[in-house]
């Protein structure tokens, strides 16, 4: 197969990476996906760096046995924790991304007097969105909140109800996140709620989704390194570690329709 016919690999602790697939789609209709799901392990926002990193290095080698041109790292903790040590060891394999430096990239060309950021344990405590854009973005201020409930809430399939809106309420009153210019959803499952989100601001509030972001900056990489596809050889793949039925429903959702699902237990 030639490189330009390989498929990107996309990978996430379970239905929040499908956002930025679903805009790479959207983007990039020429592209095949892989995509990989770990929902056996989800959610990655509590689990120790040490694991994520293990994880990670599993899923991209599973991504490799797929001829992968590119792996895009499409969880916030994940990218926080193991894209450095993903890089490093499989640089030289295929290209390497991650969804949180775009996102700053698109802070850096903008002018935000005061920023809030809402993500996992693990993406928050790593400090990483405020070290970046602190680096890139002086004159911003980073106001960074944990909202570990946000993902296991979405998994379990509470949207769009009292539950979800009770929950959202009470982490975006925060007086952290007061009189924020934008807010920064630090967690690829987020956009599944942004209208909520925007809702609770009065949409007066830019909500930063990183998927739209980092789609277009995939483009850009595929093109510098001309592995851009003019057509889809084959169709996409979507593995999951551990089968459930929202996990499919929301693939069907976002890809509209029939998706090949596999379970692929790659952990024993």
């Amino acid at each position: 197969m030639e490189a330009v016919e390989r498929p990107i690999g996309v990978f996430d602790s379970g239905v929040g990476g499908l956002t930025v697939a679903h805009a790479i789609r959207q983007a990039l209709p020429g592209e095949r996906l892989i995509y990989f799901g770990d929902t056996a392990h989800l959610p990655y926002g509590d689990k120790s760096e040490e694991a994520i990193r293990s994880y990670s290095r599993r899923i991209t080698e599973f991504l490799l046995g797929y001829d992968a041109k590119l792996v895009l790292v499409a969880c916030n903790s994940a990218s926080a924790s193991a894209y450095e040590s993903l890089l490093e060891e499989f640089g030289d394999k295929t290209l390497i991304m991650d969804v949180i430096n775009p996102v700053v990239e698109y802070i850096a060309s903008h002018h935000y007097g005061k920023l809030g950021v809402i993500g996992t344990k693990r993406t928050i405590s790593s400090g990483t969105y405020e070290k970046k854009i602190r680096d890139t973005s002086a004159s911003t201020t980073v106001h960074s909140l944990a909202t570990p409930l946000l993902v296991p809430m979405i998994e379990e399939g509470f949207i769009f109800d009292d539950i979800s809106n009770a929950i959202i309420r009470t982490y975006l009153s925060d007086n952290s996140l007061k009189d924020i210019d934008a807010l920064i959803l630090g967690c690829t499952h987020y956009p599944i709620i942004r209208n909520q989100i925007s809702k609770f601001f009065n949409f007066n509030v830019e909500v930063i989704d990183s998927a739209r972001i980092v789609a277009q900056r995939l483009k850009v990489m595929l093109e510098q390194n001309d592995l851009l596809s003019n057509g889809r050889p084959g169709e996409d793949l979507f593995f999951v570690s551990d089968y459930t039925e929202y996990f499919e429903k929301i693939a069907r959702m976002f890809f509209e329709g029939n998706i090949n699902l596999r379970k692929a237990d790659i952990w024993s």
